[in-house]
């Protein structure tokens, strides 16, 4: 069966708002507090009996932590706060809906996960296109420093240019809202 919603506008800044305000919040600048927080989201949403939809798009949030833990990726300075600061949602127990509601507890969770996918599909694209370079070949670190170099380059320059487009169709009176 496949039930599908669509968020409007209200919907989105709802997120929206709720991301500023943990970002704002006293656990959202301590790195540690805020992986050790997505990762225990993970492991309890996967020891739970929770929906497919859930644990789909909980895995992305896996590969998140994994993103900023990699030694080799090396994401540092505004690209690393950038992950951080979308990973600190996990940090707030104080959800749309609780957590411990079966079956729909972790829905507002999977929700923020898609909306933090889309809004940094550049940063996983590059972290994805470097994770099987790096399995493809040998461990050459020139190579591979090399590799993390162009495909962080190419993550900023395509996020800058999404950024041009969305501030272009504000002004032409679209207001696409995003998480930032």
């Amino acid at each position: 069966m496949k039930i599908s919603f669509e968020l409007g506008d209200r919907d989105l800044l709802y997120f929206r708002e709720r991301l500023q305000v943990v970002r704002s919040g006293e656990h959202a600048t301590d790195e540690s507090v805020v992986l050790n927080s997505a990762k225990e989201l993970v492991t309890q949403i996967l020891a739970e009996e929770t929906p497919d939809f859930v644990r789909d798009r909980i895995g992305k949030l896996s590969q998140l932590v994994q993103m900023l833990e990699d030694a080799e990726w090396r994401l540092e300075g505004a690209d690393r706060r950038r992950v951080l600061e979308v990973l600190a949602y996990f940090v707030d127990p104080d959800d749309l809906i609780p957590d411990r509601i079966p079956g729909l507890g972790y829905l507002d969770d999977a929700i923020m996960v898609e909306l933090v996918v889309q809004e940094l599909r550049h940063e996983i694209e590059a972290y994805e296109s470097f994770c099987a370079f790096r399995s493809e070949r040998a461990p050459d670190t020139d190579a591979l420093e090399t590799s993390r170099l162009r495909l962080q380059t190419r993550m900023r320059r395509r996020r800058s240019q999404d950024l041009e487009k969305r501030r272009s169709r504000r002004r032409g009176g679209r207001s696409p809202i995003s998480l930032w």
